[in-house]
Parts: C-alpha cells; structure tokens; sequence
C-alpha cells in the first residue's frame, strides 16, 4: 500500500496549496507532504532491502530495487527543495503575491507526483506518458519568474523535449510491436524481459535507437542538451535542485530499464551505444564547463557530465559496471541538489548569477560559502565525498574489464571537469568581496534545507548503511548480467 499512498499525497498536497489559508498554508501543506511521502519511501526502502519486491496493483502499479532506488532520491530531494522553497519562495515573491506562492506549489506537488509515479507504474506506455507529463508540469515552473530569459529558456525546453518525445513514442510502439509478434501478454518491464528473446533482433535494436535519441533529449545527452543549461540556469533555485537532480534521473531510469530486455538479443552491442554517448556527454560537458559565466549554468553542465558518467558506467556492463551506474545516480542526486541549494543561497544573498560577480563568499556569508564550497568539491568528485567512490567504482570496474580506451577518455574529462569546476567556485568563494550582500543573511528554510542535503553527501564518502547497501545491490542486479 505504501507505493498507492505515495502516488495518494503530492496530488492532495497540491489541491490542498490552493487554499487560501494564509501565507505560510501552501508550504506547509507541501513540506508535511513531501515528510510523508519521505517516511513511506524509507518503509519501502527497507521492505526490498529485506528481499520483497513491492507490487500493489499486479502488472500496473510496483517497484523493484531500482525503481525503490529513484523512488528514495526523488522523495529526499522532494522534500529537501520544498524546505528550500519556503524561505526563497519568500524572499523573490514580492508582498502580497499569495496567489503566485499557491500556484507555484500547486505546480510543485504535481511535479514531484510525475516524477514519483515513473519508477512505480509498471506499464510501459503509461512511463511515457508521465515522462511528458513531468515535461509539461517543469515548463510551468521554468517559466516561473516570467522574466524574458525564463520564457524563452521554457519554450526552447518544450520545442526540443517535445521533438524527442515523439521519437521516444516511436521506439515505445516499435517495441509494442515485437513484444505482440513475441507473443508476449503484458507490456511491462517484466513482460518485456520475458518475451525480449523471441522479439526480432531488428525491431529490439531499431526500438533502442530511437528511445535513445528521444528520452536522451530529456536526460541531456549531447548533442540534444541545448535546453538544459538554460532551464536550469532561468528556473528558481529548488526547481534547479529537482530538474537536475532527479528529474533527469527519473528519464535515465527508463533507459536503464531496457538494458536487461537488449541483453537477450545477441546480436545488439548496447553497450558500445552507452560508452559512446556517454563520452561524448562528459567530454563535451568538462570542456564548456571552461567557459561558463554563470553559476546556475556551471551546474547545469555537470549535470550533463554526470549523466554521461552513468551512461558509459552501464555501457561497460557486469555487475561491477552496473553497480557503478547506480551508486552514482545516488551520489550524484543527493548532491547536485546540494550545489543548487547553494547556488539558490548566493543568488539570495547578492542578487546575481553571474561568477564575475560573487567573490569572498566565506567572509560575505560564510554558511553559503561553506556550503558552495562543499557542493562544488563534492560534485567535482573530490575525496572523501560520495561522487568520489562512486566515480572511482566506475573506474575500477572499467580497468577490471579491460576497458582502458574508454576509462583513459573517462578519466581526462573527469579531471578536466574537476579543475574548471574548482577554478570558478575558487573564485567565488574566497578573495575580496566583490559586493555588499542585498540581503542580511539566509531564510532559517534555507539554511534547514542547506544542512540536511549536506549530511548524505558527506556521510555516503564514509558508510553506506546496511539497507541502503542491499538496496544498491539489488538495483544493480535488476539491470542485466
């Protein structure tokens, strides 16, 4: 029952917002959702852990190891943003704006409802369909500021994701096709793994192209990621946290899901399409993390590195690879949102998004230098951060494969990456203030949420506990051999 009540509560959440009840009515209302939907996701974290596999509706509505997985980061990050949002959303709305803080947590409740229903419906028609519903539902809180830059970054967003939908669609109803010419009876996940050996190897891989092409627009693959560094640079600070932080997640899951199903075709190579894909996605991203001049913009792009990572960590397959892929989907959630509920701290406190513009943020705020400080060096894969072990993890399993064209390219951009990250979050923390604060200091929210995104990140780099552990495990094994 726990996955019915979670799809149950952000939908009642989000109508209950509309009320008019008071300034602080809508944010509560959606912070004690989202507390919930986090206590229920814990109950079936520990439920899988303990070698259950959750079905609530047979065929329709269950969850795997995997799908737990994005279920937790969606529920943390959920929650965390919506802390966040209470006290930015009271700074950058301006008194006796009641009505636009009600609809933007209408729109956040529904937000967070698609992206929790993704890894729980098991129909695979049905996944497509939230998957452009959570398109539909972010547009709006894009465009939230109603500035010229936000609007124009909603509609590039919709134009590119909504052509890549349509090819998404077309590979969903190719695979339809050869799962009825298989003989196949339910068209889920399952159903799929189990008729994949007598579905024609041309429709599997033709499938495969073009859901690739069409959710890798949505996940920020390159060269389809020209939405995303402008989404996720125009949209307000929590939205940012979930955007790149599990909502790009949430689509690689879908993609992840059909690794076991490609497997049973012999005559496919998906891992060479991974590796490849993922390269290009690294490689591009740590070189334009050079020359970025916003910092909103500076974690967008890693967003498109980290995907990149995780694509070529499943493209080098066995367990290890698979493993891998899943650890850093989980560190590397946790603690993008961290970078953004930093960068939404400096933008509170100065006003600006551009990097020339923020210098010695430790002496101006030294909670939002710290915490920018710790985001950047933990995004940026340093030791003894999470994002570290799993990157290494992923390194060490592609040496152990024989990988070594693919981990030396790997390695290059990571690095790459890492010293461009470090060089403009260097300049931003430390040096002479380069302006007085507009603002005397953080929203209590903002510093609440700050602390409790910052805990996994740091904690993760030491121990892993013992359920998330098996979790992790049983993610991986659902990827395939």
């Amino acid at each position: 029952m726990e996955l019915i009540f979670i799809l149950i509560i952000p939908i009642a959440a989000a109508l209950l917002s509309l009320v008019p009840a008071g300034k602080k009515f809508a944010s509560g209302i959606t912070i004690a959702g989202a507390v919930a939907v986090f206590i229920l996701t814990l109950r079936a974290v520990f439920a899988v852990a303990g070698g259950r596999e959750l079905t609530a509706v047979r065929n329709w509505i269950s969850s795997d190891g995997l799908g737990v997985l994005i279920l937790l980061l969606v529920a943390f990050v959920g929650l965390t943003s919506a802390i966040f949002s209470r006290g930015y959303m009271g700074r950058i709305v301006e008194a006796g704006k009641l009505r636009k803080v009600r609809r933007y947590y209408f729109r956040y409740n529904l937000f967070v409802f698609s992206m929790l229903s993704i890894p729980i419906l098991s129909q695979v028609s049905l996944v497509w369909v939230l998957v452009e519903l959570t398109t539909l539902l972010s547009v709006l809180l894009v465009s939230f500021e109603n500035t010229a830059e936000a609007l124009e970054a909603a509609w590039k967003y919709i134009v590119l994701t909504g052509m890549g939908a349509a090819f998404a669609l077309l590979g969903i109803l190719i695979l339809y096709w050869g799962m009825h010419i298989a003989g196949g009876e339910a068209f889920t996940w399952a159903g799929l793994i189990k008729a994949a050996p007598a579905i024609p190897p041309a429709l599997l891989k033709t499938a495969f192209i073009f859901i690739l092409i069409g959710f890798g627009t949505k996940i920020g693959l390159v060269p389809l990621h020209t939405w995303l560094p402008d989404a996720h640079s125009q949209a307000p600070a929590p939205v940012c946290a979930l955007l790149s932080g599990v909502e790009t997640t949430t689509v690689l899951y879908v993609v992840l899901r059909l690794l076991p199903v490609l497997e049973a075709s012999k005559t496919i190579n998906t891992g060479n399409w991974f590796i490849v894909s993922g390269l290009i996605s690294v490689g591009a991203a740590a070189f334009l993390l050079i020359q970025v001049k916003d910092y909103k913009r500076l974690f967008a792009f890693s967003t498109i590195e980290h995907m990149g990572i995780i694509m070529v960590a499943a493209g080098l397959g066995g367990f290890a690879g698979h493993l891998g892929a899943v650890y850093q989907i989980l560190t590397h959630s946790i603690t993008k949102s961290l970078s953004f509920f930093a960068a939404g701290s400096v933008f509170l406190l100065l006003g600006s998004r551009n990097i020339s513009s923020v210098k010695g943020l430790i002496k101006t705020s030294p909670i939002t230098g710290a915490a920018l400080l710790i985001g950047g060096l933990a995004i940026a894969g340093a030791p003894p951060f999470a994002v570290f072990l799993s990157e290494f993890s992923i390194l060490k399993a592609g040496i152990a494969g024989g990988n070594y064209l693919t981990i030396g390219l790997l390695t290059v951009f990571i690095v790459i990456a890492f010293c461009a990250l470090m060089f403009h979050v260097n300049r931003m923390v430390f040096g002479k203030p380069a302006q007085e604060p507009l603002n005397p200091g953080l929203p209590p929210a903002a510093i609440v949420a700050l602390v409790l995104a910052v805990i996994p990140v740091i904690l993760l780099g030491f121990y892993i506990p013992g359920p998330l552990n098996k979790l992790l495990l049983y993610a991986a094994s659902s990827l395939g051999r």
